[in-house]
């Protein structure tokens, strides 16, 4: 007998069929990949309709402060307003700190929200809210973009739908996570640094000692142990359907449009340049490799934002930038050949950060007012929407909430809004609920 689970297909005696063959990407997406496909393969027999639009997401762990970027109070008293001056973007009217200057120079290619509402102040709730849309709720663990995107588009090459690069997500409250969509919707994890010397990415090559003649021979006894099995045993459509998903998750590890869509070394070194020879400038590079390949949703993180102390020498000094090459570099790239349209480019945060500066020359979460960045897929380049007081305390003009932020990548990305999912006891379940940015549809 054969039964299903959320790990894997998994036979009567305990021994999945992942537990015998464990090469390259099968020992770190097996688990997940074969049952990708064949959710891709029920999609595809229900005629389920793909909006071919991408999404790269910037995901700043710990809680990117708005008044040292992207909403200054140069009139607020120096308690508040900070140690940076303002400088003109190319919107007039419109001033950014001075710390980033090639952001305001490309104001035109993106949007800012200055509305957001946060509704929240705590790391790891915040992970699960503003990257699923869902507030935090202890009986359901919603999904996050890159894992619905999976879920009801499925696979558009031989690379996974959703790819996570890094892993500042924290995942104590499933922030990040497929959710109740279950494991095989999870995103492929790449923990390997794209700007070091010897890159290489450890799940899709071949463990040290494995050659391709070996994994040739693997296969081969693993094809003569399955017809055995088959003989005896009465579910023999299931071990025929099997056989398609793993053969799809080993050519995922052979295919030599894994390994080109990773060769970042393959680039201009100045267009690398221009990215920023360092780890998030060359994940941004990557994250456009992946989508030009074939991978649905990128999400690229970046951790140590949570500037408690020390705010204004991390955010000059490390933070800021390396965002403020690199991102402008990733939207320019895009545009120059042809992606922008058809892909969505989203940065988020925790929530924003305290008016007032503390004793430690930091600020603090604050739950009532952020930023919120989006791009591409027709989104209106510059356009600067909403407003908060003079302290930068609480929004007074288009307010959106997390749920909203939602609600536009949904319907950018071509996902019905009223999604249904089950829970893993049955129960149904809508994924979104909110109401889409009207002014960047």
């Amino acid at each position: 007998m054969l039964s299903f689970d959320a790990g894997g297909f998994r036979q009567c005696d305990g021994l999945t069929r992942r537990n015998f063959l464990q090469v390259g990407a099968l020992g770190g997406l097996g688990l997940t990949l074969p049952m990708f496909l064949a959710r891709r393969g029920a999609a595809a027999e229900a005629g389920q309709a793909t909006k071919d639009v991408n999404c790269i997401l910037i995901w700043t762990q710990g809680g990117t402060s708005h008044h040292d970027t992207f909403d200054p109070k140069p009139q607020a008293p120096l308690s508040v307003r900070g140690e940076f001056g303002v400088i003109d973007t190319a919107v007039p009217g419109v001033k950014f700190t001075e710390i980033l200057p090639n952001m305001a120079k490309n104001l035109g290619r993106f949007a800012l929200l200055r509305g957001w509402n946060p509704r929240n102040g705590s790391h790891g709730t915040a992970d699960q809210y503003v990257m699923s849309g869902r507030p935090f709720n202890p009986a359901v663990t919603y999904p996050t973009y890159g894992a619905v995107v999976s879920y009801h588009h499925g696979f558009k090459s031989v690379l996974p739908p959703f790819i996570q690069l890094g892993s500042s997500i924290d995942h104590r409250f499933g922030g990040g996570t497929s959710g109740i969509l279950g494991l095989e919707y999870s995103p492929f994890e790449m923990l390997a640094d794209p700007n070091a010397p010897q890159f290489s990415v450890r799940d899709i090559s071949l463990p040290q000692g494995v050659s391709a003649g070996r994994l040739d021979r693997r296969s081969r006894m693993l094809a003569k142990v399955d017809a055995l099995q088959r003989k005896a045993d009465i579910q023999q459509e299931d071990y025929a359907a099997l056989d398609d998903y793993y053969k799809a998750a080993l050519n995922m590890v052979t295919s030599p449009d894994t390994k080109r869509a990773f060769a970042i070394e393959k680039e201009d070194p100045r267009l690398r340049d221009r990215y920023g020879r360092h780890t998030f400038g060359q994940s941004m590079l990557l994250a456009r490799r992946l989508i030009e390949s074939g991978v649905r949703f990128v999400t690229v993180t970046d951790g140590g934002w949570d500037t408690h102390t020390n705010n204004f020498r991390s955010l000059k000094d490390s933070r800021i930038p390396r965002l403020d090459q690199a991102i402008p570099a990733l939207l320019a790239d895009l545009a120059n050949r042809g992606l922008l349209d058809s892909t969505l480019f989203c940065w988020f945060t925790d929530f924003g950060r305290t008016p007032n500066i503390n004793s430690a020359s930091g600020r603090d979460h604050w739950s009532t007012a952020g930023f919120a960045i989006m791009a591409g897929a027709g989104i209106p380049g510059g356009s600067v929407l909403g407003a908060t007081d003079d302290e930068g305390g609480v929004v007074t003009k288009d307010e959106y909430l997390s749920e909203d932020l939602g609600t536009t990548v949904y319907e950018k990305l071509g996902i019905p809004t009223d999604l249904i999912a089950h829970a893993p006891d049955g129960r149904p379940i809508r994924l979104i609920e909110g109401r889409p940015i009207k002014q960047w549809m």
